[in-house]
């Protein structure tokens, strides 16, 4: 049996550089510390700083004083306006990746371009970088969206940082019947696309895929269904504790990939527990 483990999984750079700013925020501040929302999309890590006092809240209006750390997938106009009137002080840990993403959007805005935004609607990247552009805009979560809207003179296209290259590709190709002029910026992180074709790559030659990361991490779950495309026995897990034995039983070859914000010692621990289950050396 052989254990296939992608090299570029766990932490991206935006990920970690998020957890640094806030692990070097409780060194400076005592109390009072909190993030607007999850810092990242990973229950583990989340815990790991509350355990250092950083507490999570979902809102500006549940934050009376202090410091309020921004989550690495960026905040909305409408919730900074909130917190610079109560006058938080304010750490910004967004995703260089991300502040790109919201430029580019602001700048075919304002040339007059009428926006589409490739990711899922209810992100909070995707709903960050939607609050700084007018009416002009709108997210396309799949090819369907597309059915009812143009045709126009001008349209741009940006894509969630963690999207699926194949959909933005998949949606640019269906707007060139519908624009007349297009300006596209690819906003997808380069970390993403290599984790994809590494995840695709180890799929195609494995019996079994065991994908790791927060069951609300959209990059996660877009390597859940990349790889389940093409190895259908493929399974999203947390950490260790969520893996069945029974899921192993017959195969030989099995791979293991995890999204951006999966810590290394929870893809090892998924590691050393599969080695155990099969009861053998891999």
């Amino acid at each position: 049996m052989k254990l296939y483990i992608a090299k570029s999984a766990g932490f991206c750079f935006g990920v970690n550089r998020a957890v640094d700013i806030a692990v070097k925020a409780t060194q400076k501040y005592k109390k009072d510390l909190y993030t607007l929302g999850p810092i990242i999309h990973n229950p583990q890590t989340v815990d790991f700083l509350k355990g250092l006092g950083i507490k999570v809240k979902g809102r500006i209006e549940d934050i009376k004083t202090g410091t309020v750390i921004f989550r690495s997938h960026g905040v909305s106009l409408e919730e900074l306006i909130k917190a610079k009137k109560k006058r938080l002080r304010l750490i910004d840990a967004t995703c260089p990746i991300v502040k790109r993403a919201q430029l580019f959007a602001k700048y075919l805005n304002k040339h007059g371009y009428f926006l589409l935004i490739v990711g899922d609607s209810k992100h909070p990247e995707v709903r960050a970088i939607k609050s700084y552009i007018n009416d002009n805009v709108k997210v396309i979560e799949n090819i369907k969206g597309l059915r009812n809207l143009g045709p126009w003179k001008k349209l741009g296209i940006v894509a969630q940082t963690t999207q699926s290259m194949s959909l933005f590709k998949e949606v640019i190709n269906k707007c060139l019947e519908k624009a007349e002029e297009i300006r596209i910026f690819n906003t997808i992180c380069h970390a993403t696309s290599l984790r994809q074709k590494e995840a695709i790559k180890i799929a195609k030659k494995t019996d079994c895929m065991i994908v790791i990361g927060g069951y609300n991490s959209g990059n996660t779950q877009r390597l859940v269904a990349i790889c389940r495309e093409i190895q259908p026995k493929t399974y999203h897990i947390e950490s260790a504790n969520d893996l069945d034995e029974r899921w192993l039983k017959g195969c030989n070859k099995i791979g293991i990939t995890a999204g951006a914000s999966t810590p290394s010692w929870v893809i090892n621990e998924v590691a050393t527990e599969i080695r155990k289950m099969r009861g053998k050396d891999i």
